[in-house]
């Protein structure tokens, strides 16, 4: 313990060990409140936090594969192709939705002095990265075990995309949840902008089948080149991947310096009700 005189009173703060074991306390009762508050008791309970983008992912795979939709090379198995491509979308798509407006209904939380907005923000960002990459590994041993899914040829290819997509989900997540608790139209132009940058994510076509102008132009969104490298590394030689990682490292360094910035300006705002 180490003690702070400030306006006359002695004020006793924790060791930094101590801080880490409460603000881990704090976190896990969040996930706890979390959990129970979406998904409730009843029914298979927590077991919907992957069900639930398993259904999404496998209802666009029997989709494509029914209509037999091309997607640009007969030479890639459908369903790795969609697989790859709307995990991804989850991933990164679903944690900037679970953290806009995060921090109102949570107000009164704010009164136990130990809860900060930036644990309300890393309780829901870590069930979606739980979630998403839950579905993304039971439906490739799902589909693996029957015959209609191979291994990746690259599995550490396929980690560190995924990890990229997750950097850049979480610093879009805070910069988004800190920038609608300020405004409410962030939260309003969130979901419609969501939902234009779907079918430029790259979860539905590979860059190198694009023509050259369209190539420059999708390339400036960051979450492209995560996909594209867990592509090259589900498929190998098979696709010919096009990807900047320090780019993509740039963007979402600048994004959570920005987040948490914004973050701390919202913590010192917030009043609990």
């Amino acid at each position: 313990m180490k003690l702070n005189q400030s306006n006359n009173k002695l004020i006793v703060k924790p060791s930094l060990i101590k801080s880490l074991v409460i603000q881990k306390r704090v976190i896990h009762a969040l996930l706890m409140r979390e959990i129970l508050t979406r998904y409730g008791r009843h029914n298979i309970g927590f077991l919907w936090l992957f069900v639930e983008p398993m259904l999404f992912t496998l209802g666009v795979t029997a989709l494509w594969t029914l209509s037999k939709v091309s997607h640009g090379s007969n030479q890639l198995p459908i369903v790795a192709f969609a697989i790859t491509g709307y995990s991804s979308v989850l991933l990164w798509r679903n944690m900037p939705s679970r953290t806009a407006a995060a921090v109102e209904p949570n107000l009164s939380l704010m009164y136990h002095r130990n809860v900060k907005v930036i644990d309300i923000y890393i309780s829901r960002l870590f069930l979606e990265f739980a979630g998403a990459t839950a579905s993304f590994l039971i439906l490739s041993i799902v589909f693996f075990s029957i015959g209609w899914l191979k291994l990746p040829e690259d599995i550490l290819e396929v980690i560190v995309g995924w990890l990229m997509l997750t950097w850049f989900g979480v610093s879009l997540a805070l910069v988004v949840g800190a920038l609608s608790s300020r405004t409410e139209i962030v939260d309003k132009l969130w979901h419609p902008m969501s939902y234009l940058l779907f079918p430029l994510s790259g979860a539905a076509f590979m860059v190198d089948w694009l023509p050259p102008a369209a190539q420059k132009f999708v390339l400036l969104l960051p979450m492209v080149h995560g996909v594209e490298m867990v592509r090259e590394g589900y498929f190998g030689s098979a696709v010919t991947a096009h990807y900047n990682l320090p780019y993509m490292a740039f963007i979402c360094l600048c994004l959570t310096a920005f987040g948490l910035t914004q973050e701390r300006i919202v913590s010192r705002k917030v009043t609990p009700e």
